[in-house]
């Protein structure tokens, strides 16, 4: 598409982040609304539309393991448009067709963008500047789960638009920079020599040798999935029913309170891990994440036990709760797994292992999700979501530190 690259890894870092931020203009704008009076199956109609993308991104995880392990460099831009093109006839199909039908338009919408995450980190990864380039792709869906969420509620609120057109509507504002930004992706220039010392060539891979490294590092991979997997349980529910639970904390619904927790968020994040760029050696900075996912989760629980006690206001304890997870939630979509390669000389990419623990972490979403409606679990979001922040910070420090005991003595026996 494009012959002249820019090897600047602030460049590289700016079109990540503005890629993927709209991408999800394709993605999270229905959750701005409420969908009160829709019943679905005895169901909550709202809780049955996140269930359903959810299962459509389940599904590309599991898929893009294979899909994103063997992802080649020429014409992922086609791919980047065909997918978010299929997402967006999706919310079109969702707002004509008649509920409950149109329930199957948010699978549709799912499944295409659970792949652009592995397709987008692939411009990226493997250079001496991954930890700032990933940091700031990472962080992106914490800045545009609120941005796009404001976009969706401003334009509600202007145009008394109804809650099913929201989410095609808020696509439509996104498609013209979303050909910019990725025109910008296509001039990032590719890792060179240094950077292939550094972190390891990146080449596709096949089933034999994902195997091979799965079977190598089971254990630690195994912790990483179940740590990675709660988080992300616990992470959607604050993502999807945010709505919902800030009105329970007798907030009012402001557009402009979905971004004010996010964007703080977002920039403190982007400075810790973009920071680990610092750190030259892989196996010191793979450790020193492994720190800061423990100090994530004391900070989530911390902050849930000083609302319980109304020390801290509900607008802290969310702002609070939204850095701890995301600071343990972030370092496996940018550096985990990317220090872990270059640590251990694996020869491959990071994008299968990623979709990997990605794959079980929607299949804990889901779970819980439908446990809750199915079985008619009487507590608001957050109450719900109160308790088990509390209960998976202290299950996580120690999960953490039974996998930084594996990788330690995995590595010593390495060298």
């Amino acid at each position: 598409m494009i012959t002249k690259k820019i090897a600047s890894p602030l460049f590289a870092a700016l079109a990540a982040f503005l890629t993927y931020t709209v991408v999800f203009g394709f993605r999270k704008s229905f959750t701005v609304a409420t969908y009160q009076n829709e019943v679905l199956w005895g169901l909550n109609f709202k809780t049955c539309m996140v269930i359903a993308q959810l299962i459509g991104y389940m599904m590309a995880k599991f898929y893009g393991i294979k899909f994103i392990g063997e992802l080649k460099q020429e014409g992922r831009y086609k791919i980047i448009f065909s997918l978010v093109g299929i997402a967006w006839v999706s919310w079109l199909l969702f707002a004509i067709t008649p509920t409950p039908y149109n329930i199957v338009f948010l699978f549709t919408n799912g499944f295409p963008l659970g792949m652009l995450w592995g397709v987008v980190f692939s411009y990226v990864e493997g250079r001496r500047a991954t930890d700032f380039i990933g940091a700031a792709l990472a962080t992106s869906f914490i800045f545009a789960a609120g941005f796009v969420k404001t976009v969706g509620a401003w334009l509600q609120n202007t145009f008394a638009i109804n809650d099913f057109w929201i989410p095609f509507l808020t696509g439509l504002v996104f498609v013209l920079p979303l050909i910019f930004f990725v025109f910008m992706m296509e001039k990032i220039a590719p890792p060179n020599e240094e950077d292939i010392t550094a972190r390891n060539l990146r080449t596709p891979i096949d089933a034999t040798k994902r195997k091979e490294i799965i079977s190598n590092y089971f254990v630690g991979i195994v912790l990483a999935i179940f740590i990675y997997g709660f988080v992300t349980l616990v992470r959607d529910i604050r993502d999807n029913f945010s709505a919902e639970m800030w009105k329970e904390m007798g907030y009012a619904a402001k557009p402009s309170l979905f971004s004010s927790t996010e964007i703080p968020i977002t920039i403190g994040l982007l400075v810790i891990i973009g920071a680990l760029v610092l750190i030259k050696k892989s196996i010191k900075a793979f450790f020193i994440i492994h720190l800061l996912i423990i100090i994530g989760f004391i900070v989530a629980g911390g902050a849930t036990y000083l609302y319980k006690q109304e020390v801290i206001s509900g607008y802290i304890f969310m702002l609070l709760t939204g850095l701890g997870l995301y600071l343990v939630y972030i370092p496996f979509n940018a550096v985990f797994f990317e220090r872990m390669i270059a640590s251990f000389g694996i020869v491959g990419n990071v994008g299968f292992l990623i979709y990997l623990a990605d794959s079980f972490g929607y299949v804990g979403s889901i779970t819980v999700l439908l446990s809750k409606e199915v079985f008619k679990i009487n507590t608001n979001w957050t109450n719900f979501f109160i308790t088990i922040v509390f209960y998976l910070s202290i299950v996580g420090v120690f999960a953490t530190m039974a996998m930084w005991l594996f990788f330690r003595k995995k590595y010593n026996a390495r060298v």
